[in-house]
């Protein structure tokens, strides 16, 4: 495996022109070692070393041939590859040489090309002439052509007249293309002027189809030939326009003519023309409603024309009921907008709203069965925008809130009349008296909020707030009028005959009123009543009520004024002259339903307690004597208990009374010891927070018996602790306004007793 010295000497020239051999060769020396080291590591291994010398040896071998192949093989590619370059570049030089005299050979002749220039030219104008020879019959027969294309036109024989006219068309573009293209500009007129009668025979051709087109609908149905001609004749010109523009190098006078687009033209003018420039009487009042249903009968039917005949006689991309179906949309939205800026009533504009929003898209117009599914409008833009949707609706409002506020008036006026008849109000089956105000007032209110519910929720809710904001102001208005009531009632009490049973007939109506609001709203779980408008209502309760009880006061003023006195103070009826007179009314106040009879018996009760006591008050009676103190309470008392015992019999619970008050009073009368007034007056005024310093002091001097000292501790105890009115407190001595005491001169600081 080793190599001799003479092998290292003869290999040492070639290390030295190839360094890289010199590595290879020192890596495949320590590859070899490495593999040595690992085989024979063993002394027992050296036994096959005569097998590995011969394996690697016939291996040297085979490795050797294959080398000497390959490089052969190289080498003799090589030889192949040199020859074919000297061919080449032999074969190069040649034809070199070769276009060398060919060069030369063709600038001698050049001077002899120079003389076929003009044989190049007669040539042409050879080719011209032959051309204009060729076409010179059909030239000279262009007016006789032009006859016979108007004979035809005449005959209505279409397709025959433009095949004619599109030859005549297409000699003259050809004819003017030429000129165009040699730059004879000046020669175009010319023929131009030659073939002006073209332009007429286009415009007879072009009016004939617009008369077709504008009656197509009828034709469609009647005899479909014609228009069929018609359109087979702009889609031949069609053609040429977009063949002309994609060449763009000469466009002839009148191209593109654009015909399928004045076709789609004239069909929307026809369609607009024919349905929706209607004089303006039909734009108006009852007239309205004929319109709207000939127009929905009209569109439908046409519509259905265009589906089912229409379409057959069109070619497929012209989409002609897509087409009719904006068209028809388009005009009726411009047609709508025209209508509403009529001085429209709320049953027109009532009209437009429910056609426009509800019957355009039902099964009865657009949304017909014939007509679905290839109509379809839900694609296109809304009929009318929210915005003019909203600015009618506010319209309709105003007219609807006018005619309420009629009617409510003449109701109001109405019912004023019935106050002043010779006859009471009438009586439901209870016996409760009322009239028919309310159920008039709630059924116009819910009538027309009912009849906006057919349009959108929107309307509704608009009628709805109107409906509210009327009613409040007709409660108002009726409340005016019962104050008109009340005055010529205080000028003369006979009349109204029957005032009082009005003015229960008005709270029982105000109270159906109240009971019926909630039922007004669009939402029925929403049942609540608008605080303005429930005010309104509470205004009305209070002032009826303030009426009743003016008339009850005016019938107790005169048993009130006898009172205190000695004959009071002995013993007398007065107190049950009153009973009677209260009872009397408390009879009437029967005839209205509990909850307002219960406030009337409340408002009564108060009335009668701060009556009697004003009397107690202004009317100062001072006691002489312990014996005139024990009277005075013991009158107080039966009175107080009279009254209680009545107001109780009536239905009234004794602890929503105010007579306590008069017993509290007695207390404070009834008591032995002056000394102990200030505690008695602490707790008094502490119950009745509305008590004044005055009426203390005089309630002291009914006494009889108090001292300036004990005046000035009580006062001077009020004045240390001042009392705020509870949430809810009735005011009942606050209304009470009692002498001014002559106070002696003094310089204190402090209160006077």
């Amino acid at each position: 495996m080793g190599m001799s010295a003479e092998d290292e000497r003869a290999a040492s020239p070639r290390d030295e022109e190839w360094p890289e051999a010199e590595k290879a060769e020192n890596l495949a020396r320590g590859a070899a070692l490495k593999w040595a080291s690992g085989v024979f590591y063993r002394p027992e291994k050296l036994e096959g070393l005569g097998h590995y010398r011969r394996r690697e040896t016939q291996r040297n071998s085979s490795i050797q041939s294959r080398l000497k192949s390959t490089v052969q093989s190289y080498l003799e590619g090589v030889s192949a590859g040199l020859e074919q370059l000297r061919s080449a570049a032999r074969e190069v030089q040649s034809v070199c040489q070769d276009l060398g005299a060919a060069r030369w050979a063709l600038l001698d002749s050049a001077d002899h090309f120079q003389g076929l220039q003009q044989m190049r030219e007669l040539m042409e104008e050879h080719v011209q002439l032959a051309s204009v020879v060729q076409v010179l019959p059909q030239i000279f027969s262009v007016h006789e052509v032009f006859s016979h294309i108007l004979q035809l036109l005449h005959g209505q024989h279409l397709l025959e007249a433009h095949v004619e006219l599109m030859m005549v068309e297409q000699l003259r573009d050809d004819i003017l293309s030429q000129l165009h293209l040699r730059g004879l500009s000046s020669a175009q007129a010319t023929v131009l002027s030659y073939f002006s009668g073209l332009q007429d025979l286009n415009e007879s051709l072009a009016k004939q189809l617009w008369d077709i087109v504008g009656s197509s609908l009828r034709l469609v149905r009647e005899d479909p030939v014609l228009f069929v001609t018609a359109v087979r004749i702009i889609e031949r010109e069609e053609k040429i326009d977009d063949t002309l523009l994609l060449e763009a190098t000469f466009l002839p006078p009148g191209r593109p003519k654009g015909w399928r687009q004045k076709f789609y033209q004239v069909l929307q003018d026809t369609i607009t023309g024919a349905r929706f420039h209607t004089p303006r009487m039909d734009a108006e009042g009852p007239g309205l409603a004929k319109h709207l249903a000939a127009l929905q009968k009209d569109i439908v039917s046409e519509l259905r024309v265009v589906k089912d005949l229409m379409v057959q006689c069109v070619p497929a991309h012209y989409n002609i009921l897509s087409v009719c179906t904006a068209t028809y949309h388009q005009a009726l939205t411009s047609h709508l907008q025209e209508i509403l800026r009529e001085d429209l009533d709320k049953q027109g504009l009532f009209l437009l709203l429910e056609w426009a929003l509800r019957v355009y898209h039902s099964p009865e117009m657009m949304g017909h069965p014939d007509l679905l599914p290839e109509v379809d409008v839900s694609a296109l833009d809304p009929l009318m925008s929210s915005e003019l949707v909203d600015q009618t609706e506010r319209r309709y409002v105003m007219k609807v809130k006018a005619c309420v506020f009629e009617w409510m008036q003449r109701t109001l006026d109405v019912e004023f009349k019935e106050w002043f008849k010779e006859e009471e109000p009438e009586t439901d089956h209870q016996g409760f008296f009322h009239s028919a105000l309310p159920a008039i007032v709630m059924q116009m209110l819910n009538e027309n909020i009912q009849v906006a519910s057919l349009i959108t929720d929107s309307l509704q809710q608009k009628i709805y707030n109107m409906a509210l904001e009327e009613l409040e102001a007709f409660l108002g208005r009726l409340r005016e009028a019962l104050v008109q009531c009340g005055k010529e009632h205080q000028q003369d009490r006979a009349v109204p005959k029957y005032y009082i049973s009005h003015l229960l007939a008005v709270l029982n109506n105000n109270l159906a009123l109240s009971n019926s609001v909630s039922s007004l709203h669009p939402d029925s779980a929403c049942r609540e009543v608008p605080a303005s408008l429930q005010a309104a209502l509470d205004r009305m309760q209070k002032k009826a009520t303030q009426l009743l009880l003016e008339e009850l006061l005016l019938d107790l003023q005169p048993l009130c004024l006898q009172m205190p006195s000695r004959k009071w103070l002995s013993g007398s009826q007065l107190v049950g002259s009153m009973c009677e007179v209260i009872d009397k009314y408390a009879k009437d106040f029967s005839r209205v339903r509990k909850p307002v009879f219960t406030l009337l018996l409340a408002e009564t009760e108060l009335l009668v307690a701060n009556q009697y006591l004003r009397a107690l008050l202004q009317r100062k009676m001072v006691c002489k004597s312990r014996e005139e103190r024990g009277q005075l309470c013991h009158r107080l008392l039966q009175d107080a208990t009279q009254f209680r015992e009545l107001f109780c019999s009536l239905g009234l619970d004794g602890s929503q009374q105010s007579l306590e008050a008069v017993f509290a009073l007695r207390e404070l009368i009834c008591l032995k010891d002056p000394a102990l007034l200030s505690l008695e007056v602490l707790g008094f005024i502490t119950k009745y927070p509305d008590v004044s310093d005055e009426h203390i002091s005089t309630l002291l001097d009914i006494r009889g018996d108090v001292s300036k000292e004990v005046r000035h501790v009580v006062l001077e105890m009020m004045a240390q602790h001042p009392q705020v009115l509870p949430e809810g407190y009735r005011p009942i001595f606050s209304t009470i306004l009692v002498p001014v005491q002559e106070l002696p001169f003094c310089l204190r600081k402090g209160k006077c007793a």
